[in-house]
């Protein structure tokens, strides 16, 4: 891309716009204030990635903008107000207008220290990277770039407005940002911003747990999750926010071939990626987060051998609650921890299917265990074979084929997604004159076992059996 493809870029999406950001910039005019459309939206403008979500930042002070866009909007919010940010929507643009400001965290500081500014430039100065520090002055459409943003956009280079040192001392947080940026823009991270990510990713350790998640979860569903991913490593990041991707690096395959685990992770994460059309479209997090963890067990499990072979047994299990205590550190939800740690705790279980040896039982117990996250894992098994011997993937392939071949035609058969005995909870009360507790539980597993090891059975033939192992569990009592 060149500066002068930048240029075009952004005057097609300046015109695309400008029932908003004209008629804006004026109300704020006619009030005697500044105002500039910043950041982001200028950054996909020049990108050619047109959206509807605007970020502008103006002189006036919160107050002053909450009075302008009541009368402007269609609707207004102010829940941003304590950072000078009000909010508000216009037709099909969401709108948020900031005040000039600055922050900065203290040594040992959480949260962000805010003022308000006086000019665009104190503003711009104050923002991540040079391709983010760019504006366009209202209603004049005037392009400010102090930095040298456009051409850094045109050359695909991320640097610092002004040194990488102020910045990341300012937040600490915008050192994920730069692995962020760099998975979704695909852009090369210069030389001194990485430096700096090195000497100063201690300080990532005074932002709050969620703040980091929120930066990984977008990092790891951008485009090109790789290159963020490699940046927090070499860095030194990951060793403070996923230290369980950093271990990974010295750990041979157990084959003891052609990649280490951590190169190998990388590619089952890539091609779990090309899979996400099973998943109804990407990106899709818990199924990329659980490619990335699959084998964080490994560094724990590892034994050699006398015949020169290494083992890595249990390794799902082991990754399984390294998985969940990783999630639970960084603040994910309940439902997502679960998620992901069964699709690592389950990763392995298709090799245990071989040539295709295994009853019908345990097709129903693979669907059952995995539940709902069985499209999952099916995209992360095939994306775990990372062969480069053609002859065993194909083979793997069409195995894996099979097994799905199977799962289908069961499903059509006996419902299997609906995998349930025949009786519920109240009919086995009521069949066997019992109250709610341990009991219930025992004879809805016989029931659930009888269903997987046997298919389908009718209520009659499942009380029938259910009385049956009552009263020989009666007897031995």
């Amino acid at each position: 891309m060149s500066v002068a493809d930048v240029q075009r870029s952004v005057t097609a999406e300046l015109d695309r716009i400008a029932p908003v950001i004209d008629s804006l910039g004026e109300a704020f005019a006619a009030d005697g204030h500044e105002l500039a459309l910043v950041g982001g939206p200028v950054r996909d403008a020049m990108l050619g990635r047109p959206h509807n979500d605007l970020d502008f930042t103006t002189s006036a002070r919160p107050e002053e903008t909450e009075k302008i866009l009541r009368t402007w909007g269609e609707a207004l919010w102010d829940m941003g107000r304590d950072f000078g940010t009000i909010g508000t929507r216009k037709g099909p643009w969401q709108v948020e207008v900031t005040t000039y400001r600055s922050e900065a965290y203290s040594a040992d500081s959480r949260k962000p220290e805010v003022a308000y500014g006086t000019s665009l430039a104190d503003d711009l100065v104050r923002r991540d990277f040079t391709v983010n520090a760019m504006a366009v002055r209202l209603p004049g459409r005037e392009v400010v770039d102090l930095y040298g943003g456009v051409v850094d956009l045109a050359t695909r280079v991320l640097r610092t407005p002004g040194t990488p040192e102020d910045s990341f001392s300012d937040d600490p947080l915008r050192m994920m940002r730069a692995a962020r940026f760099a998975a979704q823009l695909g852009f090369e991270v210069a030389p001194e911003v990485v430096a700096a990510m090195k000497d100063m990713a201690s300080r990532i350790s005074i932002i709050s747990a969620e703040r980091v998640r929120d930066e990984l979860v977008k990092l790891i569903c951008a485009p090109y999750p790789r290159r963020g991913l490699t940046l927090l490593v070499e860095t030194g990041l990951a060793d403070l926010v996923l230290p369980e991707l950093t271990a990974l690096r010295m750990e041979r395959d157990e084959h003891n071939r052609h990649k280490d685990v951590y190169e190998h992770t990388l590619t089952v994460l890539e091609q779990s990626i090309d899979q996400e059309s099973r998943l109804g479209g990407g990106p899709d997090f818990v199924s990329r987060f659980a490619a990335l963890m699959h084998d964080v067990g490994k560094p724990r499990t590892r034994k050699f051998h006398d015949d020169g072979t290494v083992s890595f047994h249990h390794h799902d299990v082991v990754g399984a609650k390294m998985t969940r205590k990783r999630m639970k550190a960084l603040r994910f939800s309940n439902d997502e921890i679960e998620a992901v740690s069964k699709l690592v705790e389950l990763h392995l279980r298709f090799h245990g299917y071989g040539d295709g040896d295994w009853t019908d039982s345990a097709v129903r117990r693979y669907v059952r265990d995995a539940g709902d996250q069985l499209q999952r894992l099916h995209v992360l098994t095939r994306a775990d074979c990372t062969t480069r011997n053609r002859r065993k993937a194909d083979r793997l392939a069409r195995t894996y084929d099979a097994l799905e071949a199977r799962i289908e035609r069961i499903s059509e058969e006996e419902e299997l997604a609906a995998l349930r005995p025949a009786l519920d909870g109240n009919q086995i009360m009521s069949l066997l004159d019992i109250p709610p507790g341990r009991d219930v539980g025992a004879a809805y597993k016989f029931l659930m076992d009888l269903r997987l090891d046997e298919g389908i059975l009718s209520e009659d033939e499942a009380a029938k059996r259910l009385l049956d192992w009552w009263a020989e569990r009666d007897s031995m009592r």
